[in-house]
């Protein structure tokens, strides 16, 4: 191993937990040796526990689930159409070149180190022990706040289906769309909460049945939206004025406008996250990450562009209010338009559960290594459910009080996803720097063995990754009125809300690691690789936190 390793786990004596071995390195197998699949984990001083089962499709699956085309086209469309018009459709294929960069830098990582909680292990692993508990930490915040994100998304389109979903006023009070999404978005995280807590197989049957309808259904609506069109391409080539009177320009807008596609591809990580569940991960997880994030780059660009294409009017208002939700209605009329609104459904179900459900993944690696309060019991697999219990509640119940946080903020959709969207590039900044810090300094070796890499433009894709990933941090975080607070009264906390939570959450988070939790740090014994065969009559049966079926 030519990265970095972690400094030893301490002793239970020291941190006052029962801990063994050390958290990287390298601790050697059981005498009777390991699976294939399982070698690399002792590397981090883990055990195998969790079952393997998972093809190449279920980690595509996953994904695409999180990455949801029908979810993220749909949810802000009509943020992006409304501040830089037709033309910021261009942000699309801007947004996936660099997004391909990050994608290509955790391809080479997954192929290398498939394990549970990757963005953690790999911070934690090409950097030091705070980097990746930074790291970890900013993208389980991200979750938790992704997720009340994504559940809102049921308010931009249950109402359209019918009115009777509107159960807060009628939907032209200031804040009654607000209100109602946070009612919705609460009954979604519930559902979420209770099948991951209590319903691996059956959250199994969700997540596969509602990718395929996803697919299935976005293909559906390509054709649909493809045969009635009504104006050429060029149409992306229009701008309607936006950017006119702002300082920069339509450049302004643009950037603005581009939170729309920041916000649909990311979370292809999951894909790598599932290595300890996966059969032959390290040649699978490469090829999902970029199946999804390709996938997901070509469907939902041909979704954008024919919608433009096929709407009658370029014109009209639900473009910016409703966004794609109008133009299916619009074009495949009130029957066909609300059954394809119910196949959106489905997909932002899933992609709710496939959030929540890598979130919980993520609160299992690192509490494994004592890096959260109460981290044997967040760390605990229920026997009877094989499921982390725990975290599962927890990450519902905080999911609620970010959408609580938020309840009379009429910008909610926009407030809530930008400051999501910040975490997680944060988050994967946190792995790309590191990961260029060990290539300039030579010590990143690639897997072996016909194994995903990429070879001598390692350097050059990781410098872009690093660049892109820092410059839209900055971009998504600046404070606008038209991201943060766009509707009166003016506040400059709102307008900095995304500065503020974020500052407080990475320096927040990180003084309390520091001042506490970094003593503690080091593999759980139940948990910890063991280096001789188990003698004893009783063993735990594998588990598993994924899809099975």
């Amino acid at each position: 191993m030519s990265s970095p390793d972690a400094p030893s786990a301490r002793t239970a004596a020291q941190s006052g937990t029962a801990q063994t071995g050390t958290a990287q390195t390298g601790t050697a197998p059981p005498a009777a040796g390991p699976e294939p699949d399982d070698t690399g984990l002792t590397e981090f001083g883990y055990r195998p526990e969790l079952q393997r089962t998972l093809g190449n499709f279920h980690t595509f699956a996953a994904g695409i689930s999180y990455i949801s085309i029908l979810t993220g086209t749909f949810q802000l469309f009509y943020f992006g159409y409304g501040i830089g018009g037709p033309a910021y459709w261009w942000s699309w294929p801007l947004v996936f070149a660099g997004q391909l960069m990050i994608a290509l830098s955790f391809a080479e990582l997954a192929a290398r180190h498939p394990v549970a909680g990757s963005v953690y292990n790999w911070a934690k692993k090409l950097g030091n022990p705070h980097i990746g508990w930074l790291a970890g930490w900013m993208m389980l915040v991200a979750s938790i706040v992704s997720l009340a994100a994504v559940a809102l998304a049921y308010q931009l389109t249950l109402p359209k289906i019918s009115a009777a979903f509107q159960f807060i006023g009628d939907g032209t009070g200031t804040y009654d769309t607000a209100t109602n999404g946070v009612l919705l978005a609460a009954v979604l995280i519930l559902f979420t909460t209770l099948v991951n807590a209590f319903g691996v197989k059956l959250m199994a049957r969700i997540n596969t049945a509602g990718v395929f309808i996803e697919l299935i259904a976005t293909v559906v609506l390509i054709v649909l939206f493809a045969v009635h069109v009504v104006r050429g391409p060029g149409v992306v080539l229009q701008t309607h004025h936006a950017g006119d009177g702002q300082h920069l320009g339509y450049l302004g807008a643009f950037l603005t406008a581009s939170l729309a596609s920041a916000y649909v591809m990311y979370g292809f990580d999951t894909a790598a996250s599932l290595g300890e569940e996966s059969l032959d991960p390290s040649r699978n997880a490469p090829r999902a990450i970029l199946r999804a994030l390709i996938a997901s780059f070509v469907l939902g660009g041909l979704i954008l562009l024919l919608a433009m294409m096929s709407v009658s009017s370029l014109n009209g208002k639900g473009l910016s209010t409703d966004g794609l939700q109008y133009v299916v209605l619009d074009v495949l009329g009130d029957t066909g338009g609300k059954a394809m609104l119910w196949c959106v459904l489905i997909a932002v179900t899933v992609c709710a559960l496939a959030v929540h459900t890598a979130a919980i993944r993520l609160a299992f690696a690192m509490s494994r290594d004592n890096n959260l309060p109460a981290a044997s019991l967040m760390a605990k697999v229920s026997p009877r459910f094989r499921t982390p219990v725990l975290p599962a509640v927890i990450v519902g119940v905080l999911s609620l009080g970010v959408l609580l946080l938020n309840i009379r903020q009429p910008q909610i959709f926009s407030v809530v996803t930008s400051i999501g969207i910040i975490m997680i590039y944060l988050a994967y900044l946190l792995v790309t720097a590191p990961m260029l810090i060990a290539r300039l300094r030579g010590r990143w070796t690639p897997a072996g063995g016909g194994r995903f890499t990429l070879g001598r433009w390692g350097l050059p894709v990781n410098v872009i990754a690093v660049l892109w990933g820092a410059g839209m941090i900055v971009n998504l975080a600046w404070p606008r009125d038209a991201v943060y607070n766009a509707t009166p009264p003016h506040h400059w906390y709102l307008r900095y809300g995304a500065v503020l939570f974020v500052g407080a959450v990475a320096v927040g988070g990180f003084a309390y690691y520091w001042c506490v939790q970094r003593h503690r740090t080091g593999v759980l014994a139940e948990h910890a690789a063991t280096t001789e065969p188990t003698t004893t009559g009783t063993t735990d049966a594998p588990v598993t936190l994924a899809a099975t079926d």
